[in-house]
Order: C-alpha cells, then structure tokens, then sequence
C-alpha cells in the first residue's frame, strides 16, 4: 500500500491465492468426520466469458489441457441464468479408496491459472466444490477468487426455483468447522448464493 493510500484510508484487495485450493482435501476430512459430508467428485470454476477470439482461444487451451492429463475427468460447459460460464469438472464419485480430491483441486487450479495467465483474471468469479451426506444434504465450498477466500453454501434439499432456500445453520456451522483449515470469507453479504451450480 501506498503512502497517499494510508493517508486516504484506502486498503488494496486481497489478492487471490490459488494455492488455497490444495486445502480442500484436508478439509474435506474434516467435513466427513464431523458432519458425513464427502467430496461428490465434481467441481467447478465460474467466470464471465469475454467476447471475441482471445478468450476464446484461451478457454479452448485450458479444455485441451485437462482432457490431454491422464485419466482426463468428464468436463462440461454451460452458462446459467446469470450469464455466467460455468466450466464443470466432473472426477469418479467418492469413495475412500479411490477419491483423488486432490487431483480435482489440481484441475481447479488449472483453469482458474490458465486464464489468469493469459489476462482474464478479472473474469474469474470462484471455484466450487461440492459435498453431500447420506441425508441428501448438499455443501459447497466456495472459494472467491477475487477475496481469496472461502465460504459454505448449502442450499437445502428439494428446493425448485420457486422455493430456494439456504440452511443457514449448516453454513455457519461448516464456516466456523473449517476457520483453522481455510482462509475463510467472514462477510456474510459475500456468501452468493450460487443457485443452479453444476453439482448442487
């Protein structure tokens, strides 16, 4: 920060750090001891697509390179209601044998560094990897890529569009569950509720 900005009271944003993607999986555990909640093997990373051949080229490049990996995971690419862009990542379902959640978080990684690296950094909304329980409880950790950090977002099960709700309670619980493990959001009003979400 600079000395007029200290002077005007201005702060700079904190800066994303995608290596906190590589925390999930230690709080993944965390997640299924405490509250039966396991990686569904999806994931994603949502980004407002720019117009024209650049972006276009880039999203082509970071596709080619997760289905070039081997072992290449499902990959799917849609926009929601928003006009966002949601590139899914779709790894084989939990089980605790075979579960490569870090390999997931690598993929995330990847997409979220690969357009960063070529100048769409300010498109890249955050990186979702949700969760589940026997119950039909669903969780997604949320990381904002502009913040640097992490929320929860359970919206609860059965909802249609008409009738969204969150559990609020869930949230606050995972949220103080995970403080030690996660760089975690603590403003509320940047919890988005992600509505539609490739794996909610």
């Amino acid at each position: 920060m600079g000395f007029l900005d200290s002077i005007l009271g201005r702060s700079r944003p904190k800066q994303a750090d995608l290596d906190a993607l590589f925390n999930v999986p230690s709080a993944a555990i965390t997640l299924q001891t405490t509250l039966g909640l396991t990686p569904t093997g999806d994931g994603a990373v949502c980004y407002r697509a720019a117009a024209g051949p650049a972006f276009a080229d880039t999203q082509t490049d970071v596709l080619e390179l997760l289905r070039a990996t081997s072992g290449a995971p499902a990959i799917d690419v849609t926009t929601d209601e928003f006009g966002f862009t949601w590139l899914a990542v779709d790894h084989p379902p939990y089980d605790a044998a075979t579960s490569d959640l870090g390999g997931l978080c690598t993929d995330l990684h990847a997409v979220n560094t690969g357009l960063e690296a070529a100048g769409f950094g300010p498109a890249l909304l955050c990186s979702l990897v949700p969760f589940a329980d026997s119950s039909g409880r669903r969780l997604g950790l949320v990381y904002l890529y502009k913040q640097g950090t992490f929320y929860p977002f359970a919206p609860k099960p059965g909802q249609g569009a008409a009738g969204r709700e969150r559990d609020s309670l869930l949230e606050i619980q995972v949220r103080d569950l995970l403080a030690a493990e996660l760089p975690v959001e603590h403003d509320p009003s940047r919890w988005l509720a992600i509505w539609g979400a490739p794996g909610l």
